[in-house]
């Protein structure tokens, strides 16, 4: 561990925030340790708020990731409600909205994203705390929802409000729903999820803006609500690295070992990293991956001459009615899916995916954890797909 390093800042009390701090405790790092967060809360899991909470199932309470005891006794300096604005990579300093510098010897940016916004007002979104409980008061019995976005964020709360008796209206620009993510066969079975459940869907149209009582097509068209929910996607928190000296490209570009630049890492929803076990670059946006990849940055961080590649197989799950969906791999720019065990008419079934001459991906709906796992090891074997598809 460099001795030079006494003052580490992590910028972004998230989950990615607060598996770096905890892991450089971990690891042995007894210096000054800053955590930076926009919001007015100690870090959160973010997963439940399209599920559990909007549901109501779990108080808000439930979701803080660790009680306070716990975070008393990594001796941070917690700085809730303290955005960044700006980085001087070259003088080792993180600017803060105050107008104050905060020097640092290492930094890791764990600043994730922000939700993508329709032109117009009044839109709900869904990225923090205090956005999933806005939604949830307008889920209520005989309620017009509007979700504009297929995706598994707008599919999960399309689902949410169905089962709070809303009437739910679902808009989605592509032809099938997730069709670009996980293929057409899988995207068509997720959608017909939703029609059976009586939502009402409408691919291939497109949302101009926001409306106040629903939403305009691109068409001119009206579709009327009493609330809309726009999930059309995120974008990293990048602005406040402008002029910094670090590349940005979709996030914060970096190498297989999360460095962006001498003494500075990324991890989590904003990190652009090169996986090796791919050949890619790419930058996800799921829980597992934002502890996994911080952890790594931190480790790598402390003892930059022992530092391992992060090449995992990324992991995410979607809830939706009764269906747990769950994948392994990178499924994206896949070049064949193939139906490997169940049916898909009954929503239960395990497709592989296959990029090249290997197998890149799997995906499954209602099957046991255990079916899916040694699909994970033959991905992280980087096996080759005539090997395993047909055994």
């Amino acid at each position: 561990m460099s001795a030079e390093r006494n003052r580490i800042v992590v910028v972004g009390a998230s989950a990615a925030g607060l598996a770096a701090v905890e892991t450089l405790r971990r690891e042995g790092y007894d210096g000054t340790l800053t955590l930076l967060g926009d919001e007015s809360r100690p870090p959160y899991d973010r997963p439940p708020l399209s599920k559990q909470l909007l549901t109501g199932q779990w108080p808000a309470d439930r979701l803080a990731l660790r009680p306070a005891a716990a975070l008393d006794a990594l001796g941070l300096d917690f700085r809730p409600h303290t955005p960044a604005t700006g980085l001087d990579v070259t003088g080792h300093a993180v600017h803060l909205a105050d107008g104050t510098q905060l020097p640092y010897d290492a930094l890791v940016v764990a600043t994730g994203v922000r939700p993508r916004r329709l032109p117009g007002r009044g839109a709900h979104v869904l990225r923090t705390l205090d956005d999933a409980l806005a939604l949830r008061e307008e889920l209520r019995p005989g309620r017009r929802l509007i979700v504009v976005g297929a995706g598994f964020l707008g599919a999960e709360a399309a689902a949410v409000a169905r089962s709070r008796g809303c009437e739910v209206v679902l808009l989605e620009p592509a032809p099938v729903p997730l069709a670009h993510a996980v293929g057409e066969s899988v995207g068509m079975v997720l959608a017909q999820a939703h029609l059976d459940h009586g939502v009402t869907l409408r691919c291939g149209v497109a949302v101009s803006e926001v409306a106040r009582d629903g939403v305009q097509l691109v068409d001119g068209e009206s579709v009327h609500g009493d609330a809309v929910l726009v999930a059309v996607g995120c974008e990293p928190n990048i602005e406040w690295l402008a002029g910094s000296g670090l590349t940005v490209a979709d996030g914060v570009v970096c190498d297989e070992y999360c460095r962006a630049a001498p003494g500075v890492y990324a991890a989590g929803d904003v990190a652009r990293w090169h996986n090796p076990l791919f050949g890619v670059s790419m930058r996800i946006e799921h829980r597992t991956n934002a502890a996994e990849q911080a952890m790594a940055a931190a480790r790598n961080l402390l003892r930059p001459e022992s530092s391992k590649p992060f090449a995992p197989v990324p992991y995410f799950w979607s809830d939706q009615y009764d269906m747990r969906v769950q994948a392994y791999g990178w499924l994206r720019g896949h070049d064949e899916v193939a139906l490997v065990e169940g049916d898909l008419t009954e929503r239960r079934f395990l497709a592989a995916y296959r990029g090249g001459d290997r197998l890149v991906g799997a995906l499954a709906v209602a099957m046991p954890p255990k079916a899916l796992l040694r699909w994970r090891q033959d991905i992280a074997a980087r096996a080759p797909w005539t090997d395993v598809v047909g055994r």
